[in-house]
């Protein structure tokens, strides 16, 4: 993509990290930040009621480094992963976008926050970009890599997959203004789900880069981990069986419900029918996904979503 430098030097971003007890692997990231050939930033922080001492990094991070760019941490709300960066998203006094989010535990490549805004310099306002990621054990050992896009990013596959990671997010000014919009008490199971399904759904263009962004740490504290791998497959598996994954999908399509003005009138159609849907489960249900085109990123996958909405599962 060609891209107005000057106009992209220019773009303040606030960084939205956030954390819980992640002492161990905090300083490599905040570390990250520092080393981006994109200096132009500032950072936001919302602490979960660390016991560990997070807090006390933060706070040097802050001393040393808050002379040049503003460094806040504020408390949490104590409400889960998804909703800390959500009361972060919706705080009243952040700066207005673009914003790009960060885990705790990760490491960003020097090029990530200079990549997303190059690659977001030509699309449209409402815009909302996600990267690849290089997978790493606990000392930052290449171990994988994610997997690239099979198809396009859409609000039909945004409402049974998620395809944007959330730690290679990051959010135009106008998509920002989306996310305020819809607000913070939805009780959404997955931030960075919810915002592929906002922005998609309003309208806007959701990119994913097919380069690395970032140093993905796997480790046994992952709240959701890479999506690869036998094990990863048999967890998604017993997910589908508990109807766990069912349940998230309730209640996104709830939260798009309360949410529907912020919708395309197509989208919002569609929402508005399988909401209706939703009580009916069985092969009704796997044939009105498959009448509103609604799928995953691969054909088996599809194939094993309609099977799974026809035995009640989803």
């Amino acid at each position: 993509m060609i891209s107005d430098k000057r106009k992209v030097d220019g773009l303040r971003v606030t960084i939205l990290l956030a954390t819980k007890n992640g002492a161990p692997h905090l300083r490599e990231q905040l570390n990250s930040y520092l080393n981006q050939t994109h200096q132009n930033w500032d950072l936001w922080v919302s602490d979960d009621a660390s016991t560990d001492n997070t807090l006390d990094i933060l706070r040097e991070f802050k001393e040393l480094h808050g002379s040049s760019r503003e460094i806040k941490i504020i408390s949490g709300p104590q409400s889960g992963h998804a909703n800390n960066f959500l009361s972060l998203l919706c705080h009243p006094d952040l700066p207005e976008g673009p914003v790009a989010l960060s885990d705790q535990d990760d490491v960003w490549l020097p090029e990530k926050i200079q990549m997303a805004l190059t690659y977001m310099d030509e699309c449209s306002e409402v815009c909302l970009y996600g990267a690849q990621s290089i997978h790493t054990d606990c000392q930052l050992r290449p171990i994988g890599k994610s997997r690239y896009l099979d198809r396009e990013p859409s609000f039909l596959n945004s409402l049974v997959q998620n395809v944007v990671s959330g730690h290679s997010c990051v959010l135009s000014k106008s998509a920002l203004k989306i996310v305020k919009a819809a607000g913070c008490s939805q009780r959404i199971p997955h931030h960075d789900w919810w915002l592929y399904q906002l922005i998609s759904g309003a309208g806007g263009q959701v990119l994913v880069d097919p380069r690395a962004a970032v140093l993905y740490r796997q480790h046994k504290e992952n709240k959701v981990g890479a999506h690869q791998g036998i094990r990863s497959k048999l967890h998604r598996f017993t997910q589908i069986n508990k109807s766990t994954y069912s349940s998230w999908i309730h209640a996104n399509i709830s939260a798009l419900s309360n949410n529907s003005h912020l919708l395309t009138e197509e989208n919002r159609r569609v929402v508005n029918n399988l909401k209706l849907e939703n009580s009916k489960p069985g092969l009704r249900r796997a044939l009105k996904l498959y009448k509103y085109g609604i799928h995953r990123q691969s054909k088996l996958q599809t194939a094993c979503l309609y099977m799974f909405a026809a035995i009640g599962r989803v």
